[in-house]
């Protein structure tokens, strides 16, 4: 491979990208939280600097970033916005914990075990209060409609998975409910409020609001597939997980679908009977594979990102570092991720 052929490459375009914006990201964060913890409780100071700084990716303000650079914004005041998207994920990521009981997070003891589960929940409340009000400071009253929409989005995923929790004839209808609300309509509002606060036409914020969430359903999708196929020294968890949590992610509803009565009612005996779950994972991976279930869910991943860099169509590209560029360097990122 030749030096110019390896600058060029999506995964290098988009480390070359993303490892400066995530330094000034980080001090954003910094700043703010020392401003905004002043008078706060010290263990309050103590949980976030354990639960933030803890090498996360920082997606959600760099697409923020992005997608204002994107649209003709300058200038470095757009990290004191785009950091309300990375204090929104830790307080999902605080009380998604509690919920899930879960002890490890990135390798090191989740807040609710640092620190116990009340500490966690009021951590998290505090984040999201903060996020709001950055949005609104920075964003105005169009950038927090649009911040809140997507909140409200993650609530009803949530109870819809809920309820959908033992439903073993889920549609993919209600699975691409879940998975916009949950997921992909937060990643649609960090391009679109990015693209706001550029004062982007109405064009541009469409296309942005797509692109991310385009990106957000192909990014579980590929979620799904390596909790199948992925390898457990690069995923961090076991292979067959949700399978095991009796989860109905794609790959498994395709399967139903097109699986044969008895087939399907064999696929469905393996996922309600404790024990033959335990025992048959193998088995169940032989029938969607049968049925198509991994490559048909990743043509799927495949046409949504197809559809999300060419909604891009709108902006023009004229140099290999560009913005659109880096947007898709990510959206190629995202199919090829293998963790």
């Amino acid at each position: 491979m030749t030096e110019e052929t390896d600058v060029k490459s999506p995964h290098t375009l988009l480390l070359a990208a993303i490892g400066p914006e995530v330094e000034k990201i980080e001090e954003a964060m910094r700043r703010d939280l020392q401003a905004a913890t002043e008078q706060a409780d010290p263990l309050l100071v103590i949980i976030l600097e354990y639960g933030l700084f803890n090498g996360g990716k920082r997606l959600r303000p760099f697409l923020v970033v992005l997608a204002a650079r994107l649209c003709g914004l300058q200038g470095d005041k757009i990290y004191d916005l785009a950091i309300a998207f990375e204090y929104l994920h830790a307080a999902t990521l605080f009380h998604d914990d509690v919920i899930d009981r879960a002890d490890i997070r990135r390798g090191k003891p989740s807040v609710n075990k640092a620190f116990g589960e009340v500490a966690a929940i009021l951590c998290g409340d505090f984040l999201h209060s903060r996020s709001m009000y950055l949005i609104g400071s920075h964003g105005g009253s169009a950038s927090l409609e649009v911040f809140c929409r997507a909140t409200n989005a993650m609530v009803d995923g949530e109870f819809l998975q809920l309820r959908n929790a033992r439903n073993h004839n889920l549609s993919e209808e209600d699975y691409f409910a879940v998975v916009r609300g949950k997921t992909a309509l937060l990643l649609a509002a960090t391009c679109e409020i990015g693209a706001l606060a550029a004062g982007a036409s109405s064009s541009q914020q469409q296309a942005l609001a797509s692109y991310g969430l385009n990106l957000g359903t192909a990014f579980q999708i590929v979620d799904d597939l390596l909790d199948y196929q992925g390898d457990e020294q690069q995923t961090g968890k076991a292979v067959g997980n949700d399978f095991q949590e009796e989860k109905m992610t794609l790959p498994l509803i395709v399967a139903l679908t097109s699986a044969t009565p008895g087939d399907k009612k064999r696929l469905l005996f393996l996922l309600d009977n404790d024990e033959a779950r335990r025992a048959g994972f193998s088995e169940a991976y032989a029938l969607i594979d049968k049925y198509d279930g991994y490559a048909l869910s990743r043509n799927r991943a495949e046409s949504l990102v197809a559809d999300a860099v060419a909604g891009l169509d709108v902006f023009a590209d004229d140099t290999a570092v560009s913005p659109v560029r880096t947007l898709q360097a990510l959206a190629e990122y995202v199919l090829a991720r293998n963790k």
